[in-house]
């Protein structure tokens, strides 16, 4: 298994809050917590 393999990580659907697109998570939503997808997921700060 190298870096970022997730190949073997169960994902589930979630909706995402900001934009409402359909996606998947490593983790199961919690009813009345936001999820985001990939894009607009962006962290203040990378470092």
């Amino acid at each position: 298994m190298g870096y970022g393999d997730n190949s073997d990580r169960e994902m589930f659907d979630a909706t995402c809050a900001k934009c409402g697109q359909p996606c998947q998570v490593p983790f199961k939503p919690t009813e009345g917590r936001p999820v985001y997808c990939r894009n607009c997921y962006k962290p203040k700060s990378r470092f």
